[in-house]
């Protein structure tokens, strides 16, 4: 190995069985999650674990998304195939199964995916109560722990010194890192400094802006967790559609389409000739 291997605890107890792993770009998140799943398969087949010491219960399943890939022969964008692993793995996965999951919802908004990694984890909490390594970005999930007693934090530590990331590889219980530490590996990845500085300017004006809450996690009669109904957006009115014939045709043409089964070429295909539609009804009005 070129560097020292670090070792961490891993703690899945009864009462704690969903840990929530936040933590930088490249301090070992993904890496914690897939060494617990090669333990758990050595020990499942007889081998010895790289561990001093191990009490593994046996799994039925494990279930895995990790990394970020589409499916070019199906049409299925990298979302999709998320979203598909994520249904698969919540449909399937019992109290006894092992679930993995990196990032969930980071390939869409950061409010639907906050949204979506929220929901999902509330869903495996209450209803599944699978053993489960839910690593994120989304800092402010870290505040479900308040609510969702089966649900622990941890975080893997990194330092800044003189300007340099110091990743330590090492997992701690509680809060959420304090930063991803997403441009300074870009740095290292060897971008321009013009994109590198830009970019801390950008940051610097957005973590100026106040962050919107998350939505509360309520308990219902039955002793199930749900997400409170409240927009994210303060909108007092949604907009209203200007009703005329030229926006009922289009509405209309919408509606017949199958988002679910285009590729997406005919997507693009049928919104290029929406467009073409549109420019046409405004060049008639002139």
């Amino acid at each position: 190995m070129k560097e020292e291997f670090v070792p961490n605890t891993i703690d899945l107890s009864n009462n704690k069985h969903l840990l929530l792993i936040t933590g930088p770009n490249m301090s070992g998140k993904s890496t914690y999650m897939r060494q617990l799943a090669l333990t758990v398969i050595l020990a499942q087949v007889g081998c010895f674990v790289p561990a001093k010491s191990a009490e593994i219960s046996i799994v039925d399943q494990i279930f895995t998304r990790i990394g970020a890939a589409d499916d070019l022969v199906s049409g299925q964008s990298t979302f999709m195939v998320e979203m598909l692993e994520a249904n698969y793995a919540v449909q399937h996965a019992t109290k006894d199964s092992l679930i993995l999951f990196d990032e969930i919802g980071r390939g869409t908004s950061t409010y639907d995916g906050m949204a979506l990694a929220q929901a999902i984890i509330e869903y495996i909490h209450s209803h599944i109560k699978a053993k489960t390594l839910f690593s994120t970005h989304y800092h402010e999930l870290t505040d479900l722990e308040e609510n969702l007693p089966a649900l622990k934090n941890i975080h893997v530590r990194a330092e800044e010194i003189e300007g340099k990331v110091v990743f330590l590889h090492q997992i701690h219980d509680g809060g959420a890192a304090d930063e991803s530490y997403g441009i300074h590996v870009a740095q290292l990845a060897g971008l321009p400094n013009e994109v590198i500085d830009r970019a801390k300017v950008i940051l610097s004006q957005l973590e100026g802006e106040s962050s919107e809450q998350l939505p509360s996690v309520q308990k219902n009669d039955n002793n199930d967790y749900s997400m409170e109904q409240i927009s994210f957006f303060q909108q007092e009115q949604p907009a209203k559609l200007v009703e005329n014939s030229d926006n009922k045709t289009i509405i209309e043409i919408i509606k017949k389409w199958n988002v679910l089964d285009m590729t997406p070429m005919e997507a693009m295909n049928e919104l290029y000739q929406l467009q073409k539609k549109v420019q046409e009804q405004k060049g008639g009005r002139k």
